[in-house]
């Protein structure tokens, strides 16, 4: 616990450097680009006016939870794709930033850290986006909107835990960075995010509901459409946190055993 405890201390004392970090890699993503940050907007607006012409232009998919399709789905996709970027930018920080950690004192504890900040730019234009959707379709705003924050923590805790843990065995076996994107599609189609979780039999729901991941996701709809406070799902609740903080600690004790070989193998 001691440990976990300095562990976390030296994190919060490096604030200032971590988004220092996180500001550099958002300008980054658009150096050379004549829009520069403004794709930062474009990007998820093309992906939702794609899905919003497919599904409810092409298909007329029906409303789901008495909502229209295209914003019951952007409420579980904005997640989701969170998610994903943070594990998919995690896997390769150590080894694309190997000469920080091979040249200088460099906290490399970090750099899951600096991918999650920069991460949450893009998150916030995708909640943007939902919000105007659900303003054109005049749909109601409640105060269990907050509970958004909340999910937000949850999910950030789950990602920096299996964060740090694949960006350290990155840097020794190269195969984790494959094995991380192939997980994660199939967990993109396993999650009930483009379809309901009502459409498949009761006896299904306990498994689906073991991807820690759904009860984010249903949290965004809870928050957004169905105003279902988090409480109300008490052990599912439970559940989650307890995953998340054995993925937490888990993922601190790799990095830490890691960490003092990564100069040698990078």
């Amino acid at each position: 616990m001691v440990k976990l405890l300095v562990f976390v201390n030296r994190i919060v004392s490096q604030r200032h450097l971590i988004y220092s970090l996180a500001r550099r890699e958002v300008k980054n993503q658009y150096v050379g680009s004549a829009l520069g940050i403004v794709w930062t907007f474009i990007q998820p607006m093309v992906m939702i006016f794609v899905f919003w012409f497919v599904f409810s232009i092409g298909f007329k998919v029906m409303p789901v939870e008495d909502v229209p399709f295209v914003v019951w789905l952007t409420a579980g996709m904005a997640p989701w794709f969170l998610f994903s970027e943070i594990l998919n930018g995690s896997v390769g920080v150590v080894v694309s930033n190997a000469h920080l950690i091979k040249k200088t004192i460099f906290p490399s504890e970090i750099l899951p850290i600096v991918k999650l900040v920069s991460s949450l730019v893009t998150h916030c234009v995708f909640m943007g986006l939902l919000i105007v959707l659900m303003l054109l379709y005049r749909l109601p705003f409640n105060w269990y909107v907050l509970q958004f924050f909340y999910y937000v923590f949850c999910l950030s805790v789950l990602a920096l835990g299996i964060g740090w843990a694949v960006s350290a065995l990155n840097a020794f076996i190269r195969d984790v960075g494959q094995v991380v994107a192939v997980v994660l599609q199939i967990g993109f189609w396993a999650t009930p995010i483009f379809w309901d979780i009502n459409i498949m039999p009761e006896k299904v729901h306990t498994l689906l509901k073991l991807n820690p991941v759904y009860y984010v996701i249903q949290g965004y709809r809870d928050s957004f459409i169905s105003f279902v406070p988090f409480w109300h799902h008490g052990l599912y609740t439970l559940y989650f946190w307890s995953f998340s903080l054995l993925c937490l600690l888990g993922g601190v004790f790799v990095f830490k055993k890691l960490k003092v070989q990564f100069a040698d193998v990078l």
